[in-house]
């Protein structure tokens, strides 16, 4: 653990699995209407699924495929929020929430880097894959839990228009496998409806 992450625990301690499903809960109810919310925590669940199943492989050929299909899915969401999402979080919320989003999405990308150059075998690679999922899930609390209720709630009809159209073409162009969002959406549930959420 760098530094920098032993410095944000203390500044800003990691949300609880409580806080995180009470955040989830709250931007779903947003989510009718917006459907750029709507794919967003579609890619969510979907981020959190290829963790599972990148944890729960029981060989390195298992681990590499689950890696490389979050490592494609989290840089065309990223990408998606970097260019249509965060400039209005950066005029809803503020500068400040849209640098740390970001950064925080620059330091994902890195460390996902470094997960590929290791054995998936390994401990070290276990550890590194534990790190990125502990960042994500604090990043995307703070997605659900502020930043994207404050653009659902005051986003105006023409932002809102702007956020459905362009947050799926976005996806859709840095989406390396060609997946839609639509196909996104319809993993999310299987695995939501095959771990009874």
């Amino acid at each position: 653990m760098s530094l920098l992450d032993k410095f944000v625990q203390v500044v800003m301690p990691a949300a609880s699995d409580e806080d995180r499903a009470e955040a989830r809960r709250k931007a779903e109810a947003l989510a009718p209407g917006n459907k750029w919310l709507e794919l967003a925590l579609s890619h969510h669940r979907r981020i959190e699924g290829l963790f599972a199943e990148a944890k729960g492989a029981g060989d390195g050929a298992g681990r590499q495929r689950a890696a490389k299909e979050l490592a494609v899915l989290l840089l065309g969401h990223s990408n998606a929020e970097e260019a249509v999402i965060y400039p209005i979080v950066a005029e809803r919320s503020g500068k400040h929430h849209a640098a740390m989003a970001y950064e925080e999405q620059a330091m994902t990308k890195v460390q996902m880097a470094k997960l590929e150059r290791l054995d998936p075998m390994t401990q070290d690679w276990l550890d590194k894959l534990g790190h990125i999922e502990s960042a994500i899930q604090q990043h995307v609390y703070q997605e659900e839990s502020e930043w994207f209720p404050d653009v659902a709630e005051n986003a105006t009809s023409e932002e809102r228009e702007l956020l459905d159209q362009r947050f799926a073409e976005e996806f859709e162009r840095y989406h390396a496998d060609g997946l839609s969002d639509q196909d996104v959406a319809r993993e999310s549930q299987r695995e939501e409806v095959q771990l009874g959420v």
